[in-house]
C-alpha cells in the first residue's frame, strides 16, 4: 500500500509526481515531457494501493536506460512511501516482563529474533518488510535529533545500524539451516538452501535500511535525504571510490557504452565523408561559369585506422579505473589498425597478449600484477622510472602513425617525474593524450605531477564512465 502524497491540496497529485520527476533529473534520469505525461496516464490508470503495480508502471513510463533503476526505486521510496510515521503493523513486538501496560517498555531482542528466524525460515517477504518496520520503531534509535520545540519531545535519530546490531540476522544462518535439514540432502541441495537464506537475510538488512531512510525522510525532508542517500548511476560513481559491487556494475555496462561510441564514431565518418574543401580544384571548375564557384570540389579523404598505444599505471586505487578503461579499449579495437597495451608501477613491461580478441578479462588485472614485471624496489608508483623504461625498451612502437593514451593520476611519491622521458614520447605520436581519474582541484597536490605533465600532453579529467565516454569520443579516429 502506498502512502498518501505529501505535496499539499494546492499541488494534489499531479504537483507530487512533477516534483518526483524533479527529484530524478537532479539525479542525472533523463526524463522528458513526454515521459511526464505518460507517467501521469499511469497514475490515472493505476490503483494508488497496489505500490509493487505504481512502481513497475511509473519505472516504465519514466527511464530509458540501463542502470537507472536503483536510483529511481530510492527515489520512488522517499516519494511514494509504503507508510507514514510508525505505520500499521501486523507484527507485535515482544516486550519483557518489566513492560507496562501500555504495550511499551523494553523490548525482548530475543523473541524478536526468535521471529525474525521464523520469518526467513518460510521466506514470508511480506511480514518481513513489517517486521523491518516495527524493529525500527522499536529498537532502531540511537539518542535524540533535536531538542524539541516548545517543549515538545526531542525527535528520534534513526539508525539501521542499531536496529540491525541487535537483531544480528546472519548469526541466524546456523540455526536456520538446522531446522531446514533432513537427512536425505544431498551437498547441492544443502548449498542452495545456504544462499538462498544468505538472500533472505540481505533483503532483510535492506528492508531495514530503507525503513530508515523513510523515517529520516520525514524528519528532515526528502530532498535533504535524497542527496545522501540515492545510489548514483553506474556511469557517474567516481573510479577512485567506486566499491567492488560498483566496480563489477560498471564492467558491465562496458559494451553497451563501447556500442554507442561506435554508433556514434560511424555517424561522423558519414557527416565527414566528403573531406575539405579543396579551393584550387573549385576554382578551376568555376572557370566555365563566369568564375562563379558552382560546384565545390573537396578533397579524397584517405580514411585509416591509426595504432594506438596505451600506457596505464596498475597500481593501488588507480587500477579500477584502468581495469575499465582498458576493457573500454578492448571493446573498441576494431576502431584501430593495432592496439598494444603496456603497463607499469615502478617499471613498465608489455601486457598486450592478455588483452587478445577473446581473451578473459575477468581477472585480467590480477594477471597483469602477477605475471608482468612491474616492480623494482618498494613498489609504489614511480612515473618517471616507468616513463624511462619505456623509452629504453620500447619506444620504437611509437611511430607517426600512433596515438598514444597514457593513464593515471600522475602521484610519483614526490620522485622525478621525467618529464623529458615523456616529451619524448609524445614528440613521436601522432596524438598523445592522458587520462585522469582525479579531480581537476586535485592536480599539482601533494605529490601529484598532473599539472606539469599537462604542459606536455593535454590531460582530461575521467573520474566517471560518462566523462571518459566523452573524452575517448573525442579521441576516436574519424
Amino acid at each position: 500500500m502506498t502512502a498518501p502524497p505529501t505535496s499539499g491540496p494546492e499541488h494534489g497529485l499531479p504537483g507530487h509526481l512533477v516534483d518526483f520527476v524533479s527529484a530524478l533529473r537532479r539525479h542525472h534520469v533523463a526524463v522528458g515531457p513526454g515521459e511526464t505525461v505518460d507517467a501521469a496516464r499511469v497514475l490515472g490508470a493505476l490503483d494508488l494501493l497496489h505500490r509493487d503495480q505504481l512502481r513497475a508502471g511509473l519505472a516504465a513510463a519514466l527511464l530509458r536506460r540501463s542502470g537507472q533503476r536503483d536510483t529511481f526505486d530510492a527515489l520512488f521510496d522517499l516519494w511514494f512511501p509504503p507508510a507514514l510515521g510508525a505505520g500499521v503493523s501486523e507484527v507485535d513486538v515482544p516486550r519483557t516482563d518489566d513492560a507496562t501496560g501500555d504495550g511499551t517498555g523494553p523490548v525482548d531482542v530475543d523473541a524478536l529474533r526468535e521471529i525474525l528466524a521464523d520469518l526467513l525460515r518460510d521466506g514470508d517477504e511480506e511480514t518481513l518488510r513489517e517486521l523491518a518496520r516495527a524493529a525500527v520503531e522499536a529498537i532502531g534509535t540511537s539518542g535524540a535529533a533535536g531538542q524539541g520545540v516548545r517543549g515538545q519531545a526531542a525527535q528520534p535519530n534513526w539508525s539501521a545500524y542499531q536496529a540491525l546490531n541487535a537483531l544480528s540476522p546472519d548469526t541466524l544462518l546456523a540455526r536456520i539451516l538446522d531446522g531446514l535439514r533432513h537427512e536425505e540432502d544431498t551437498d547441492f541441495v544443502s548449498e542452495v538452501r545456504r544462499r538462498e537464506i544468505r538472500d533472505r537475510i540481505a533483503r532483510f538488512r535492506d528492508m531495514v535500511r530503507d525503513e530508515v531512510r523513510r523515517r529520516t525522510a520525514e524528519q528532515r525532508g526528502r530532498e535533504q535525504v535524497a542527496r545522501s542517500a540515492t545510489p548514483k548511476q553506474p556511469d557517474r560513481v567516481d573510479f577512485l571510490t567506486a566499491n567492488t559491487a560498483q566496480l563489477a556494475e560498471l564492467r558491465r555496462t562496458v559494451h553497451p557504452l563501447a556500442r554507442r561510441l561506435a554508433s556514434r564514431l560511424s555517424a561522423r565518418r558519414r557527416r565527414a565523408h566528403r573531406g575539405r574543401l579543396d579551393l584550387r580544384r573549385t576554382l578551376r571548375r568555376s572557370m566555365s561559369t563566369g568564375g562563379v564557384p558552382m560546384e565545390p570540389a573537396y578533397r579524397t579523404r584517405r580514411p585509416g585506422r591509426p595504432e594506438l598505444v596505451v600506457l596505464c599505471d596498475v597500481s593501488g586505487s588507480v587500477a579500477g579505473f584502468s581495469h575499465f578503461t582498458l576493457l573500454l579499449v578492448q571493446a573498441l579495437r576494431e576502431q584501430f589498425s593495432k592496439v598494444r597495451v603496456f603497463a607499469f608501477v615502478e617499471r613498465t613491461d608489455e601486457v598486450t597478449h592478455l588483452f587478445e580478441p577473446g581473451a578473459e578479462l575477468g581477472g585480467v588485472m590480477a594477471r597483469v600484477l602477477r605475471e608482468a614485471r612491474l616492480t623494482a624496489f618498494d613498489g609504489h608508483s614511480d612515473y618517471g622510472s616507468a616513463f624511462g623504461d619505456f623509452v629504453e625498451h620500447y619506444a620504437a612502437v611509437i611511430t607517426p602513425k600512433t596515438s598514444l593514451l597514457v593513464l593515471g593520476d600522475g602521484r610519483t611519491n614526490y620522485r622525478d617525474p621525467n618529464l623529458r622521458g615523456l616529451a619524448m614520447m609524445t614528440g613521436r605520436a601522432r596524438h598523445a593524450h592522458w587520462l585522469n581519474p582525479e579531480p581537476q582541484r586535485m592536480w599539482g597536490t601533494g605529490d601529484s605531477a598532473a599539472k606539469k605533465y599537462a604542459e606536455v600532453l593535454p590531460m582530461h579529467e575521467c573520474r566517471t564512465a560518462t566523462q571518459l565516454a566523452d573524452v575517448v569520443e573525442g579521441l576516436l579516429p574519424v
